[in-house]
Parts: C-alpha cells; sequence; structure tokens
C-alpha cells in the first residue's frame, strides 16, 4: 500500500472525490429509504465534533488528494454549523470543489448564506413535480418548499442545479418526463437514478423497480436525444443532450450498467467511519483513532489502508451479494 501520494486501490483507481454524512436524520420519510415513523438515529455522542470532522477534512485535502467534498446526510440541512463547516472547508488548500445533496428543505432560506460560506454547487432530491404523488412517496406534504429552495440555489449562484430523481415503480415513467419538461424550464440538469438496494427494510426487489433501459425509452418517447460526446470520465451518469441544445439528462444506472471500473469516491460517515463504497459491509472506524489520541499519521494509514481494501464491483448482481446494515441515510449518497 502505498503510504504517499493518490488514495488508491489495488485497481489502480484513485479517490478524488469525498462524500462527507453529516447526520443521519432527515426530515422525509420517502417510502424507498425509511419507514414512515423514522429509524433510531445516532446518538449524538456517537458523531463526530466539528473539530474532529474539520480535522478529517483537511487530512483528506492535504495529504490523500481529495479535490471534491460532497456534504450529504440524511438531511445535511439538519446539521447545525452547516455553514460553518462549509467555510472551514472552502478555506483549505488547495481549495476543493464543495457541493451539498438535500432534499432542499429549508434550502429556500439558506442558500444565499451557503453560497456565501464557499459552497460551490447543490444536487436537491425531487422524484416528482407532482404535488400529490410528492406527498405519497416522502409522506410529507412539502413540493412547495422543494421548488422553492431550487429557486433560492440558482439565484445564489449555486450552478449547476442539479435535481437528482429516484422513480417510483408505480408512476416513475411518467414523472420522468415531467421532471425534465420542468427542469428544461428552468435550467435544472436532471439525474435520474436507478433504485439501489439500500433501504432500511431491506425489501427492495429489482423486478419492483424501474431499469435505466426503461427510463430511457420513456424520454426518448417525448425527447429526442443524442448520446452526449464528452467524455464521461468517472462521473456515475451516462449524459444525454436533449433536442439538439446544450441542456442534458442523465440517467444513473447503479444497478442494470454498474460504473464501478471508475469510481473515484470515498466516505465518510456522520459517526466517523470510512467506507470504501455505498455497499461495503466493512467499515474503518476513524472516530476512535481521533478520540484514542492518534496522530495524522495514523489517520491517514489507517484511511489508505480501508481504500486499498476496496472491491472490485459493488456486487448487486452477484448471486451472493449482502445488502448493507446501514441504509442510504446512514451512509451519504
Amino acid at each position: 500500500m502505498p503510504t504517499r501520494g493518490p488514495l488508491i486501490d489495488t485497481f489502480g483507481r484513485a479517490a478524488t472525490d469525498l462524500r462527507v454524512s453529516l447526520t443521519d436524520r432527515c426530515n422525509l420519510r420517502c417510502t424507498y429509504c425509511m419507514p414512515a415513523e423514522g429509524l433510531d438515529w445516532l446518538p449524538a455522542d456517537d458523531l463526530l465534533t466539528r473539530d474532529e470532522l474539520a480535522r478529517l477534512l483537511a487530512l483528506a485535502v492535504t495529504r490523500l488528494g481529495i479535490t471534491n467534498i460532497r456534504f450529504t446526510g440524511g438531511e445535511p440541512l439538519l446539521y447545525k454549523g452547516l455553514e460553518e463547516i462549509v467555510a472551514a472547508t472552502a478555506a483549505l488548500r488547495p481549495r476543493p470543489e464543495i457541493a451539498l445533496t438535500t432534499n432542499g428543505i429549508g434550502l429556500a432560506r439558506r442558500a444565499e448564506g451557503l453560497a456565501a460560506a464557499g459552497l460551490d454547487r447543490v444536487n436537491v432530491s425531487l422524484d416528482t413535480v407532482d404535488a400529490q404523488r410528492f406527498s405519497a412517496i416522502t409522506r410529507r406534504d412539502r413540493l412547495d418548499d422543494v421548488l422553492a429552495g431550487l429557486a433560492a440555489a440558482a439565484a445564489a449562484g449555486l450552478r449547476p442545479v442539479k435535481v437528482n430523481a429516484v422513480l417510483d415503480p408505480q408512476s416513475g415513467l411518467a414523472d420522468a418526463v415531467e421532471l425534465l419538461t420542468y427542469c428544461l424550464r428552468f435550467g435544472y440538469q436532471l439525474r435520474i437514478i436507478e433504485q439501489m438496494p439500500l433501504d432500511a427494510g431491506h425489501s427492495w426487489q429489482r423486478d419492483a423497480t424501474l431499469s435505466a433501459d426503461q427510463i430511457y425509452a420513456a424520454l426518448a418517447a417525448r425527447f429526442t436525444l443524442t448520446l452526449d460526446p464528452a467524455p464521461r470520465g468517472s462521473a456515475p451518469a451516462q449524459l444525454w443532450r436533449v433536442g439538439g441544445g446544450e441542456a442534458t439528462v442523465g440517467i444513473i444506472a447503479s444497478v442494470s450498467h454498474a460504473f464501478c471500473s471508475a469510481c473515484d469516491r470515498t466516505r465518510l460517515t456522520a459517526d466517523g467511519q470510512v467506507r470504501s463504497c455505498l455497499f461495503a459491509t466493512e467499515e474503518t472506524d476513524l472516530r476512535a483513532l481521533l478520540r484514542g489520541g492518534a496522530d495524522d499519521d495514523a489517520l491517514e494509514s489507517a484511511w489508505r489502508a480501508a481504500m486499498w481494501r476496496k472491491a472490485a464491483g459493488h456486487g448487486i448482481n452477484d448471486p451472493g451479494f449482502v445488502q448493507p446494515q446501514r441504509p442510504m441515510s446512514a451512509i451519504g449518497g
């Protein structure tokens, strides 16, 4: 295992994109993510303190070659001190690109402050623009708040504003067309994500979800789609240009057309665990090292070792696949 240079694994992939879960709490109860009554949240003492998190972020940027940091949840807008941790991250050198994945509730009143703190862009989760279907999927009547958050993000310059959609198996193909129409109208970039086996109830069934091919067919029936000529690189979304212009729509086929061979992500949970993959069944405990007095050399070595052991792929399509115990809300996107 290299002790300097890029954060690489045994397959030669370099992790330059860090996904940081700030909290496992969320103010929605999406049917594909968690039960209506919510989950048992992590105890406060288990969560990284702001100083602990700032130290790990500095280590990632200055020693491990991280160039992109995305704050996720649960719902990161519920994290106390979000603007402060964004500002601390923006002060790092070399400065990383800083993004936020949010459900958009509360973003309308905080977009300007987050932009001032140093946030570069946002991804807003939105599965439908139909109010009734939104309430059914999220178990909350908050569509207007999400749409207001999108508008505020664009006004604050947090561009490109991306919309992340996980489609309902029943209404999703119609929702995809309506979402793309809406995003084209306001200049947002739509990214549709195949539903993955990361639900809290472990009830995901492949045959009960919509595949990338089905999604593409529904969009192609209504819009002229042309494969984007730009190199995809490590981007999770396959992009399609819409109507001959510059606007694009992306489909993230995590299940049906896995892109693990180009993965450049490493993940840090709210309680200080490094995960080499969304579907990893093992974690490396940096919180225990921090609280045990470990120096930066020891933290760096543990993080490098965790990524060095990264598997070739997530294994969803393997006969022996085992879903991770943590749901998406506790891992981060």
